[in-house]
């Protein structure tokens, strides 16, 4: 099959190039790192937490194989929130190191990029199998019932919505996930399929927060989706599911140097509308 170029094209000069080797001195043994918080994401439920811009923060295999649905917003303005399918234009559909989260509209900025995974090197399977995927999004208990015709309040968006209930966002900010550690891909009629979760024990994806995030995760009750994830073959997963793990970590500031948070692109325009031209940059603060 040719190998047909990206429609976004990253390479020398692009807007969507990456200093790899300042992110590169962030990962542990490079830079002087404090652990400031630990988070347990508890089997089958979920929670939030917040990451200053600045820090980095670990999502980790504490126990046994376990899949994790993420989701992101600026801590400041959850309307500006992580936008997968735009990752996926701008980076891949399964992401690893020196990978990007984009922001949605009308911010379009990094919000967090990938330092270290420690499953980098899993690459693509024998069935086209890969880790970490934008493709699909979070099990839901709206299409449990419209498969199985049977209520299941613990899929990964009920989760995520417990989560962030005590941060005053609701069922409507919980948006389409990165899916950590899950091994997923297309067959040959299109078509999307989950594997059973490579990770083991220690095994982590590391983010370098960009700016203020409050971030959610879920511990799927597909646990390691080694089973039917919806039961329908007569198994309950409970068996294969565990926890999973959030460090957060300080960086000392020498190692920051040089670094600024990301802007939004400079747009002025009104989308073609007969109107004065909008400065969202002056709404956002007048809001």
């Amino acid at each position: 099959m040719a190998n047909v170029e990206a429609a976004y094209r990253s390479g020398e000069g692009s807007k969507l190039a990456i200093n790899k080797e300042f992110y590169g001195s962030l990962i542990q043994g490079k830079a002087k790192r404090t652990l400031v918080e630990t988070v347990k994401v508890p089997m089958r439920s979920g929670i939030a937490w917040k990451v200053p811009a600045g820090h980095v923060f670990r999502i980790r295999v504490s126990d046994g194989p376990q899949v994790g649905d993420f989701n992101m917003w600026n801590l400041h303005d959850p309307r500006e929130r992580m936008w997968a399918s735009r990752t996926r234009q701008l980076q891949r559909a399964h992401v690893s190191t020196y990978d990007r989260l984009w922001s949605t509209l009308p911010f379009l900025r990094p919000m967090a990029t990938i330092i270290e995974d420690t499953l980098a090197d899993y690459g693509k399977d024998e069935d086209g199998g890969r880790v970490h995927d934008l493709l699909g999004t979070r099990c839901d208990p709206y299409i449990n019932y419209l498969l199985t015709g049977e209520d299941f309040d613990f899929h990964c968006h009920s989760n995520l919505v417990r989560a962030v209930l005590p941060y005053g966002l609701t069922e409507f900010d919980v948006h389409d996930v990165l899916n950590v550690f899950q091994c997923t891909g297309l067959n040959e009629d299109d078509q999307y399929f989950m594997k059973p979760c490579p990770a083991k024990k220690g095994d982590y994806l590391e983010f370098f927060a960009e700016i203020d995030l409050l971030c959610a995760m879920s511990c799927c009750p597909g646990g390691d989706l080694s089973v039917d994830f919806l039961g329908r073959d007569g198994v309950d997963p409970l068996s294969t599911c565990h926890p999973l793990e959030v460090e957060i970590y300080k960086l000392e500031e020498d190692a920051l140097a040089g670094w600024e948070q990301p802007k939004s692109p400079a747009y002025k325009g009104a989308h073609g509308m007969k109107s004065p031209t909008i400065d969202w940059a002056e709404v956002k603060r007048e809001l």
